[in-house]
């Protein structure tokens, strides 16, 4: 499998595809990283050095990739942040160049703009965007439930309003969708919740909710479930062995102290996840 993957980087620590492409990597998938900004750390910490790349030189990168033959050999287009509003336009049409060249490949969209507990912390317009232009683009999208919300201008809670939410989602576009962070009111307390739906079906799995902030948790499920689904065609699959990983990867990452992932350190819940989580058929 071939990745080509548009995202932020960063020097110290993983988010973007600083926390992408190297699980993507231990599980045999070629990835070609394109940076939308080259920063020295995330933007989490109040300061940081380095670029923000143009819309321009992002697509000069993406042409030179074109111009080696490569777009015939890309099974996914995966974005995640979008730091600007150029970028948009540079992701579509390369999506569509590759889709041209490859008509089985899929553009995975993580539809970053906020949280529930933050709000939104992306640009005003990001939003807009991703809802009007981007998602409708999109083959498989992974938001939170926020995000969702958002996406569909609905207020998703509990699952049956999740569930609408999802097909609401799926109404506009992509025929994936993975949702991060779930949480139902009714949840056991002490727990977070995945659901995956597409054509087939809409799968749940819950894991114990682990107490911390995790910048780039996100990047690496988003890069995972694609994939593992891309792999396997099972959005069941694909959310048991994306949840195990990264439930690990928490785990280690909460016990080591640390403010960053302990992406490396936990190479091994990529390469042969536990699968230690039950998936529920919930539709």
């Amino acid at each position: 499998m071939k990745v080509l993957s548009i995202q932020s980087a960063v020097a110290y620590g993983h988010v973007g595809n600083s926390a992408a492409v190297f699980p993507l990597q231990r599980i045999g998938v070629e990835v070609m990283p394109v940076y939308t900004v080259n920063f020295s750390n995330h933007t989490g910490y109040g300061a940081w050095g380095g670029p923000m790349i143009s819309p321009d030189d992002v697509r000069a990168v993406i042409a030179g990739v074109e111009d080696r033959g490569a777009f015939p050999q890309i099974d996914v287009v995966l974005s995640g942040y979008q730091g600007g509003e150029g970028i948009a336009d540079v992701i579509l049409d390369t999506v569509a160049r590759v889709k041209a060249a490859n008509p089985d490949a899929v553009y995975a969209c993580d539809p970053v703009m906020g949280n529930a507990k933050s709000g939104c912390f992306v640009a005003p317009a990001i939003p807009i965007l991703l809802r009007e232009r981007v998602v409708p683009a999109a083959d498989i999208i992974t938001p939170n439930q926020f995000e969702l919300g958002f996406l569909t201008e609905t207020e998703p809670t509990d699952l049956d309003s999740t569930l609408a939410s999802v097909d609401a989602a799926r109404a506009m576009g992509p025929r994936t969708v993975l949702v991060t962070s779930v949480e139902r009111p009714d949840r056991p307390e002490g727990t977070i919740e995945m659901l995956a739906a597409d054509d087939t079906g809409a799968w749940i799995v819950r894991t114990p909710h682990i107490p911390m902030k995790a910048n780039g948790s996100g990047d690496v499920t988003a890069a995972l479930f694609t994939a593992h689904y891309r792999s396997t065609g099972s959005a069941a699959e694909a959310l048991a062995r994306t949840t195990s990983s990264v439930f690990d990867l928490l785990t280690r990452t909460h016990e080591s102290g640390e403010r960053e992932l302990q992406l490396v350190e936990s190479q091994e819940a990529y390469a042969h996840p536990r699968m230690q989580f039950t998936v529920e058929q919930v539709r």
